[in-house]
């Protein structure tokens, strides 16, 4: 009966002590989540990452291992230096952001790298890390239960102007597949510079804003084709970045002849789609928005409906609106007759650019509407805003 007794008194003895690290552990545990409780990961996230995270006020949490670092930095809206803790942890948080789709860099000595945390997006001519920071009490650019949901199709393609195999993106809207008989207009979206045929899905979700537009009846159901803008003619190389990465004009010099030689064709020939202008609309953003009028305003016997997001057209100081285009806006009657919608907008944060255009183009007398993204500079947020606000004016 004693060694029991005693034996039992020893492993309550030695259990007593085993519980002290795991309340211990128990409790850092439970005020780390105390202290996180109100953040949560972003959504762009890798499965199981738990960082970054956007708080409560907008401000987002970081936290990247580098226990061989002796700096590391996010570039975000700006700079932002982590600190080093001694698990080997570099910690820090960020201003408020504005809501919406947000590139970021980690700077490990000097070098940009990408957050093994997040999904990768092609943008600022490299794949880069992302955060979405969400809007409170807006859905347009989300899924949504309930909704019927069109098709997002990766098309590779051969071009004869490029002499190369290309790929472009593809939205069909819900009821493609079923209605066969059915044919629709198309809309041809173009990204911006540092960016490629994947930006308006994976960082715009074009395909939630067009499902749910379409769903409340607030646009026609239509085709959206999303190219790269990248075009240079078969025989020539690519010419290569500038030194900070950024693109060079001669970079896209091929791009109008490619649509119109190779996209629309083949476009036409392998969906159903209406062929003619009336029912072709061009779009674009920052340097898509160059592309955009570069091809359609020379072009009005293609495109009917026009729109430029965070772009316009730059007029010198010797120079009008019935200089530009080949005068396109010269005879104001007969571009009226045949554009049913020019459309502009950029973000309020942004400058002044395609407000001071279509203040031109009205005083001009040509018809064009404006839209303004409150409180949104040259970013995914406003582009997602322009293609909500764009989208409904088409093909009615």
């Amino acid at each position: 009966m004693t060694i029991k007794k005693a034996k039992a008194c020893k492993w309550k003895k030695v259990g007593s002590i085993l519980a002290i690290p795991l309340l211990l552990v128990v409790f850092t545990i439970t005020l780390h989540a105390q202290i996180d409780e109100d953040c949560n990961p972003s959504i762009l996230n890798v499965s199981g990452a738990q960082y970054p995270q956007v708080c409560p006020d907008l401000t987002v949490k970081f936290r990247i291992n580098a226990p061989e670092a002796d700096k590391v930095q996010i570039q975000l809206d700006k700079t932002y230096e982590l600190t080093k803790g001694e698990d080997g942890f570099w910690t820090g948080t960020s201003d408020p952001q504005v809501p919406g789709f947000h590139y970021y860099s980690v700077n490990i000595g000097g070098l940009n790298v990408n957050d093994p945390g997040t999904q990768a997006f092609f943008g600022m001519s490299r794949m880069a890390s992302a955060l979405e920071v969400p809007e409170e009490g807006v859905d347009f650019y989300l899924p949504k239960r309930g909704v019927p949901q069109g098709v997002l199709r990766s098309k590779v393609f051969f071009s004869d102007v490029t002499g190369e195999w290309r790929r472009c993106y593809v939205y069909t809207p819900p009821g493609y597949e079923e209605n066969l008989d059915q044919k629709y207009p198309v809309l041809y979206l173009q990204h911006g510079g540092g960016e490629d045929e994947r930006g308006w899905a994976n960082q715009g979700n074009m395909n939630f804003i067009m499902d749910n537009l379409i769903a409340e009846g607030k646009a026609e159901p239509m085709i959206v084709v999303m190219n790269s803008g990248y075009a240079v003619y078969a025989g020539t190389e690519m010419p290569v970045q500038d030194p900070n990465g950024r693109s060079t004009e001669d970079m896209f010099v091929a791009f109008t002849d490619m649509m119109i030689k190779d996209v629309i064709p083949m476009i036409e020939k392998e969906y159903r789609v209406l062929a003619d202008r009336e029912n072709r609309a061009m779009a674009g953003l920052s340097w898509g928005v160059k592309q955009t009028f570069d091809t359609a305003l020379p072009h009005l016997e293609l495109f009917s409906h026009i729109g430029g997001f965070s772009g316009g057209m730059r007029l010198g100081p010797d120079s009008s609106l019935d200089d530009v285009y080949n005068g396109v806006f010269s005879d104001v009657e007969d571009f009226n007759s045949k554009v049913k919608v020019f459309f502009m907008a950029n973000g309020s944060e942004e400058g002044a650019g395609a407000k001071m255009l279509h203040d031109a183009l009205q005083e001009a007398g040509i018809n064009s509407t404006y839209y303004e993204s409150p409180g949104t500079a040259h970013e995914w947020l406003t582009w997602r805003r322009c293609l909500h606000e764009f989208a409904p004016l088409l093909f009615q």
